[in-house]
C-alpha cells in the first residue's frame, strides 16, 4: 500500500533551519515524482518543491529560491524538505506528494498520494 508519512515540523525562528522528512513505502521512491507542497490557514494548497524522476530536474515556487531544497534517498525511502532562513510566510501545513505522471506540473491536481502533513510556525 502507497503510504507517505511527515515529520520534522514545529517552530523555527526566521533565520534557523528546519528539514522535513517524507517517509514513504509501497512505491519506489526513485522512480516516482515527488513533491513539497503547503497550506495556511484561508489559502490554496501550493507546490514549494518538486523533483522529477524522469531527468532529476526540480521546480520551486519563487518565494522559496536560494532558500529550500529537497533531497530523495531511496535507502531509506525518505525524501527530505530542506528549509534554510524561514519567514513567517513560510508557516504552513507541508506535505509531501507522489505522482505518476508522464511530468507534473508542480501543483496539487497533478499529485495522487499524500501524506497527513506537518506543521510548520516561524516565529521567534
Amino acid at each position: 500500500q502507497v503510504q507517505l508519512v511527515e515529520s520534522g515540523g514545529g517552530l523555527v525562528q526566521p533565520g534557523g533551519s528546519l528539514t522535513l522528512s517524507c517517509q514513504v513505502s509501497g512505491f519506489r521512491l526513485d522512480y516516482t515524482h515527488i513533491g513539497w507542497f503547503r497550506q495556511a490557514p484561508g489559502k490554496e494548497r501550493e507546490g514549494v518543491l518538486c523533483l522529477s524522476a524522469i531527468d532529476g530536474s526540480s521546480w520551486n515556487v519563487c518565494s522559496v529560491k536560494d532558500r529550500f531544497s529537497m533531497q530523495r534517498n531511496k535507502y531509506n525511502h525518505t525524501a527530505y524538505l530542506h528549509m534554510n532562513w524561514p519567514i513567517p510566510d513560510d508557516t504552513a501545513v507541508y506535505y509531501c506528494a507522489a505522482s505518476w505522471g508522464i511530468h507534473p506540473e508542480c501543483a496539487a491536481h497533478a499529485y495522487s498520494s499524500w501524506g497527513q502533513g506537518t506543521q510548520v510556525t516561524v516565529s521567534s
